[in-house]
């Protein structure tokens, strides 16, 4: 035996929880080999958070086990099976171009899910051919990392590993395989494919590992474990949105299948981050009726709620007519609690403390927002002005309403017990320096498709890995993208 042929300890220490659920929920398969596996990006930081040796993965048979050539010692691969409304309309699905490795013990005690994506076709692919594109890939690995830098609860990426084909899009492009970590990939989904299933056990064999993983202290719930169950989920996600709406993030395509039972953000196709401020915003090329668009995604995430509320009708009471009204009285639930962490992020950003007893700051926030959608003001900057004290780099010049609205502020600030530097702290804590822009983002992925230039990539993510920092490097990143850049459109990326 040869040097090459060893296979240098990894670090794998993985599970197969998900594969012992009834076989409907999945089909077991393996990867589909790809060609010339090389290794685009690696995420180190990460991999040792996962308990595994970056060193090892680097290697040949490191490359070759991120990119579904070889598996992992433990590796039960399986394609989840899953339904969704996609733009509000119910499709049977499935992942038709990703695998589950299995769910990786780390050594903080965290189990988390390890999915190839690319990796192939899956009895769910329909037409599809199973494979991912380089440039999608890449970009999900950006966005996903800066929104762990931004402290948003989301899936991440361990590594993009180039596959040496072409893949047939609307031209030939360069195919790759993302390596995604989650907490896990339970979908509104899921639970609708398991309604679907008109199978009372199998959705509560699903429900009670769903509470098993994500949800244990739901069990407790007055009303029974699973009316908890949704009562976790719909907290969970009021929070998420209004952390993505805090950030000016856009998701593209708030399908139920894209919206996870664990309160993480999923799937990164057509999303971006927002520049002027304007609650109409729409960046993905296929929501040409805006119903993903930034201001709506709170009401999306309701109804989202709202399906999933269904699946779980039959086990949240034994009488139908209980069971709506338990399901309606969760649901009826999201809006105040968004609102509340909305507003609470938004006082924060503004330096803001107390709460009930300031009826005031509501307004005070509406005003602000509506001066930077009449002007055009560029969102994440605004904010960063007002923290770094420098108003006047705010985009805002209508003197008269602007200065105004400072008077008011600056009297709330007073009228805190808190000091003027803890104020500034709270902003610099919930105001990022800097955010993905999207014309940055693009700038990194055409470096590196085209030239093979990763530089550009890591550069931008050293940036983003501390969005808070306010560092002298990140001044260069919080440029918005030149008017000559014309407007911006994002796509999914299949």
């Amino acid at each position: 035996m040869t040097n090459s042929d060893i296979t240098p300890p990894m670090g794998w220490n993985l599970d197969n929880s998900y594969a012992r659920l009834p076989h409907h929920f999945y089909s077991k398969l393996a990867p589909v080999p790809v060609a010339e596996p090389r290794l685009a990006v690696l995420n180190e930081g990460l991999a040792g958070a996962l308990g595994l040796d970056a060193e090892a993965l680097r290697s040949a048979a490191g490359v070759e086990t991120l990119a579904g050539n070889r598996l992992p010692e433990g590796a039960d691969p399986l394609a989840q099976a899953y339904t969704g409304h996609q733009f509000g309309h119910f499709t049977m699905l499935g992942d038709g171009r990703a695998l589950l490795l299995g769910e990786q013990r780390t050594p903080d005690g965290r189990r988390v899910d390890i999915q190839l994506k690319g990796s192939g076709r899956t009895p769910y692919s329909r037409s599809g051919d199973g494979r991912a594109a380089l440039g999608p890939m890449l970009r999900e690995y950006i966005i996903s990392e800066a929104m762990h830098g931004l402290g948003i609860p989301t899936t991440r990426s361990l590594a993009v590993v180039s596959t040496g084909e072409q893949i047939v899009r609307e031209s030939l492009l360069p195919g790759a395989v993302l390596v995604r970590v989650a907490a896990s990939h339970l979908r509104v989904g899921t639970f609708q494919y398991a309604a679907a299933l008109d199978d009372k056990e199998q959705l509560r064999a699903l429900a009670d590992y769903a509470l098993q993983r994500h949800a244990p202290e739901a069990a407790q719930d007055e009303d029974g474990r699973y009316v908890g169950l949704l009562r976790a989920v719909i907290a969970r996600q009021a929070e998420l949105i209004a952390r993505w709406q805090l950030a000016g993030f856009i998701h593209g395509v708030m399908n139920t299948d894209n919206m996870a039972v664990s309160g993480e953000t999923i799937d990164y196709g057509p999303c971006a981050f927002m520049d002027a401020y304007d609650p109409e915003t729409v960046f993905s090329s296929i929501d040409r009726q805006g119903r993903y668009a930034y201001g709506n995604q709170p009401r999306i995430a309701a109804w989202n709620l709202a399906r999933f509320a269904e699946s779980l009708l039959p086990l949240l009471a034994e009488d139908e007519a209980r069971a709506l009204e338990l399901g309606e009285e969760a649901i009826g639930a999201f809006a105040g609690l968004y609102h509340g962490y909305w507003l609470d992020g938004m006082r924060a950003k503004l330096g803001l403390f107390g709460r009930d007893d300031h009826e005031e700051d509501e307004t005070l926030v509406q005003e602000l927002l509506a001066m930077l959608q009449e002007q055009g003001a560029d969102y994440t900057n605004a904010f960063r002005a007002l923290t770094l004290e420098r108003p006047e780099d705010s985009g805002l010049t209508a003197a008269d309403a602007w200065t105004a609205w400072q008077t008011r502020w600056q009297a709330r600030l007073d009228s805190q017990s808190e000091s003027r530097e803890q104020s500034l702290q709270l902003m610099r804590r919930s105001n990022p320096a800097v955010i993905p822009r999207n014309h940055r983002v693009e700038e990194a992925l055409a470096a590196a498709e085209q030239d093979g230039d990763y530089g550009v990539m890591h550069a931008l993510l050293a940036a983003l890995a501390d969005p808070y920092a306010y560092t002298a490097e990140q001044v260069a990143y919080c440029a918005a993208a030149p008017a000559s850049a014309g407007p911006y459109r994002t796509y999914c990326g299949t």
